[in-house]
């Protein structure tokens, strides 16, 4: 971001140092775990930002939509690799728990922005949400919660409160790392359980000030600034930006978002291209993946089309490799924008994704 003071700056390259370090079993990473550094996954174009891998998540979902993330049995995130150690003394993986009746593949999100997206002001992210849709136009967005039962906005399911819960989150869910947070090995990799000696690190394997200077990087990755158009496409941007708004894009995907006055400085009240409300919104049952304690199977936060640009897959499980593909597999609350751009011809359907690559 720009703006940071010394102090600032030198924590975000410190920050920026660690989330390139490559932890190892002598660290404390797993036993079970799926990526040795955070910037294994979150890699392109640059720190912070996607990758190809994706995770894996199972939960239980019951008749009445409740939903038991099965964390006992490693649903929260089904690791798939083990250390040399571990798998010497008889571990394995943990595989998807057999009493899973929901599960999901999560590509790795941008980074870059969240820090912003952590200070937009509570009431402004409420005042967009419409869980009866009582304005009646198909649209019912609703604030995430966490476990806890806490207003949450991050994640694929708006799942995680804060933004230290969610760094957090990777250090245990991903590298099976203890946190000076949770310094507990039963929810970093160790369910099921382990043979004895596994993993003979102590605990916490990460401490409080490492996972500070990497929240602050986190915090600190600026947003990417839109693109501009060339003289050639400009007509065509603008008439796809005209037609994003005219066909309810921007009813979820909204285009701006501020920052509290009151946030700390650099990042206090500045206006952003996030283009997404952060609400849950049902997708309909061909988008459906893992539920969560806050979301149902079909629900999903609408995705920031921030950095649209530098992404080569698309939708929370990456299966779309187009733009294109990823507008029209939309359903659910999504059904009406996705059947009027369907319905547009070839040519101008292209104006609307040629102002999508300039996000």
């Amino acid at each position: 971001m720009p703006g940071l003071d010394a102090s600032q700056l030198e924590r975000f390259r410190a920050g920026q140092a660690l989330f390139g370090r490559i932890f190892t079993e002598a660290d404390g990473l797993g036993p079970r775990f799926n990526e040795n550094a955070c910037n294994a996954c979150h890699t392109d174009p640059a720190d912070g930002g996607t990758g190809e891998q994706l995770v894996v998540k199972a939960a239980h979902q019951a008749a009445d939509g409740t939903c038991d993330v099965l964390a006992a049995q490693g649903g929260e995130n089904v690791r798939a690799k083990v250390t040399p150690r571990a798998a010497a003394l008889g571990a394995a993986p943990a595989g998807t728990p057999a009493e899973a009746n929901t599960r999901g593949r999560i590509n790795t999100p941008f980074l870059f922005g969240v820090g912003l997206m952590d200070l937009i002001p509570l009431a402004d992210l409420e005042a967009r949400a419409d869980p009866d849709d009582r304005d009646g136009d198909g649209i019912s967005g609703r604030l995430g919660q966490d476990g806890q039962g806490r207003p949450a906005r991050f994640g694929r399911k708006s799942g995680t409160a804060t933004l230290a819960g969610f760094v957090d989150e990777a250090f245990r869910f991903e590298m099976g790392l203890t946190t000076a947070m949770v310094p507990d090995e039963a929810q970093a990799g160790d369910r099921p359980g382990l043979p004895e000696g596994a993993d003979p690190t102590g605990e916490p394997e990460v401490d409080e000030g490492t996972a500070s200077l990497v929240t602050d990087f986190v915090r600190w990755l600026a947003p990417p600034a839109p693109g501009t158009a060339s003289p050639a496409d400009e007509e065509a941007v603008r008439q796809g930006e005209a037609l994003f708004e005219g066909l309810g894009c921007a009813r979820c995907h909204t285009p701006q978002q501020r920052t509290a006055a009151s946030a700390p400085p650099p990042l206090a009240g500045r206006t952003f291209a996030l283009y997404s409300d952060l609400l849950l919104h049902d997708m309909g049952p061909d988008l459906e993946s893992a539920c969560t304690a806050g979301a149902t199977a079909t629900e999903h936060r609408t995705e920031p089309l921030i950095g649209l640009r530098y992404r080569r897959r698309f939708l929370h499980d990456g299966r779309a490799t187009r733009v294109r593909d990823a507008i029209l597999a939309h359903g659910g609350e999504a059904e009406a924008a996705r059947t009027a751009f369907a319905a547009l011809d070839r040519v101008t359907q292209e104006a609307v994704l040629r102002f999508l690559g300039t996000l």
